[in-house]
């Protein structure tokens, strides 16, 4: 951007790999070598702080048994907002600097979810998501 802040799109298909890598629980070492990078290579991209070309984009849908079209999914209005086709046409409708409110892209969350589907008995799971829906009413 022009500040030297991070594309939020970029940050966004950022953030969407880590959670796909997170999922599978993969390291970003492991990642890194899967694709021929280092991981703070891989640090970057996840952070937005680099953009992901469109080929290396294509081997991360690979690596991370995903359509190309996965990473761009979810994408906020705040993100869709700053990007500069959306800045010039004068679309601007939100603060571009806005936190991101989406629970999937937490750590926790992340950690959770991995954590329910290691439970190898599905009457305990059953037990286990009635009991966080409980907790949360």
């Amino acid at each position: 951007m022009a500040d030297g802040s991070a594309n939020p799109i970029d940050v966004h298909v950022g953030a969407r790999i880590r959670l796909r890598r997170t999922l599978l629980g993969m390291s970003q070492e492991k990642l890194g070598e899967c694709l021929g990078l280092t991981f703070q290579q891989v640090q970057k991209y996840e952070r937005g702080a680099n953009r992901v070309g469109a080929s290396r984009l294509f081997d991360l849908s690979r690596v991370l048994d995903v359509r190309v079209g996965y990473f761009f999914e979810e994408i906020s209005a705040t993100a869709q907002a700053a990007s500069p086709v959306e800045v010039i046409r004068g679309n601007v409708t939100k603060s571009a600097n806005a936190p991101d409110e989406n629970p999937m892209t937490k750590r926790e969350t992340l950690e959770l979810v991995r954590a329910y589907f290691t439970i190898a008995d599905p009457k305990v799971r059953e037990q286990v998501l009635a009991m966080a829906k409980a907790l949360a009413s």
